[in-house]
């Protein structure tokens, strides 16, 4: 079967990228259900405030020694409860040849991600408690507006601390590739600030490229895997797509909305915490951190319920991105045929079903995007004639 445009071929999902898909869905969902039965069990039965007092008594009564204790007991005990689940997804990424991953590094980076994740959250607890300390009345706007700057702060700052921790980088040795890239930057109205390899096939046989990065940190990472097996014309499409990103100002409108969504979230909390500590006295004030996973609880709880807006806000973006590309490339051909080798290579669903892709999809599905591009061909023809 071919395409509208008679040159590329309509391809299908093979049964097994559809039990691959199938399989992820189902980890993600029981991952997101136990992290819920953790932090409820926390709080019915009491055990936070044993945690918190454990916490106390084993750093003598130092708050600030006690939020980062009992922090990491909470993430221990989240990190022994999905453990099980993050070993049948390492086994299923090799199940399914889609890994270069040994046993040995899996658990390597394992211990670095909890690491990293501990750092992480452990700033954003600390500054959490403290400002509910000293701001008790309107904690949950200065909150906000400090996580709104620890959020854009982590995304400049991602490509140059974060990545590195997991993956190797290097510049991209091709010459007039880097310069075509940066020549189609350029005329994106971005100032790339370098082009680099990303040698993700030491761990996965997938392919991926991103603008990363803001301000001085922007740079474009490429895959090796995506080096090795694409071309210019394809590689250069790929990118057209990240930049109208860019050209569409996404990082910005993506910023606001979560600021939307945070502001809401943390009113939530606010609400709630009172609620808890004013009408239910299971806390004694809103900085006792034994009330985390109450916080925890109505972050996920609202990540739920917005997910499927979030999703199509995204998969909006995405459409406008690739329109972008449409028309910063000479032809779409080499588009379609990237797409068509992502898909096999990712073992992406190409055409997933209406609720799949409303609901777990922040991306177009890949046969739409097809449809669209080939589409654009016929505008673009029918208006030059």
């Amino acid at each position: 079967m071919t395409s509208a445009a008679g040159t590329i071929p309509i391809q299908t999902d093979s049964p097994q990228a559809r039990r691959y898909n199938h399989i992820r869905r189902w980890i993600g969902i029981v991952d997101f259900l136990l992290g819920l039965v953790l932090m409820v069990v926390l709080l019915v039965t009491g055990w936070t405030g044993m945690l918190r007092d454990i916490a106390y008594k084993a750093t003598f009564q130092h708050y600030s020694l006690a939020v980062f204790l009992y922090l990491v007991m909470l993430l221990l005990l989240g990190k022994g409860l999905g453990l099980g689940l993050d070993y049948y997804s390492f086994r299923l990424e090799h199940r399914y040849q889609l890994s270069n991953l040994r046993l040995r590094a899996w658990i390597r980076d394992e211990i670095k991600g909890f690491v990293v994740g501990v750092v992480l959250a452990g700033i954003v607890a600390e500054l959490l408690y403290f400002i509910m300390r000293q701001a008790p009345q309107h904690w949950w706007l200065v909150a906000w507006a400090a996580f709104l700057g620890l959020f854009v702060l982590l995304a400049q700052l991602a490509p140059v601390v974060l990545f590195p921790i997991f993956y190797k980088f290097a510049p991209l040795e091709d010459e007039e590739l880097k310069a075509r890239l940066v020549r189609l930057g350029e005329r994106a109205g971005t100032r790339v600030r370098g082009v680099y390899q990303w040698k993700l096939s030491e761990k996965s046989k997938k392919a991926n490229a991103a603008l990363t990065g803001l301000g001085n940190t922007r740079r474009i990472i490429l895959a090796d895997t995506l080096l090795a097996n694409y071309s210019a014309d394809e590689i250069e499409a790929v990118l057209a797509h990240e930049l109208g990103h860019h050209v569409h100002r996404h990082i910005f409108k993506s910023i606001l909305v979560q600021a939307g969504i945070t502001f809401v979230g943390f009113w939530a909390a606010n609400w709630a915490l009172h609620y808890a500590v004013d009408r239910m006295h299971v806390f004694e004030t809103l900085s006792d951190f034994a009330d985390l996973p109450l916080l925890a609880l109505v972050g996920t709880v609202l990540s739920f319920l917005v997910l499927p807006l979030l999703n199509a806000y995204s998969r909006f973006n995405e459409r406008q991105a690739d329109h972008y590309a449409f028309s910063s490339v000479p032809t779409v051909t080499p588009f379609i045929s990237a797409m068509n080798k992502l898909a096999e290579q990712n073992l992406a669903e190409r055409s997933p079903s209406r609720w799949v892709e409303w609901f777990f999809h922040s991306h177009p599905a890949i046969s739409r995007r097809i449809a669209a591009a080939e589409a654009w061909t016929k505008a673009q023809a029918t208006s030059s004639t």
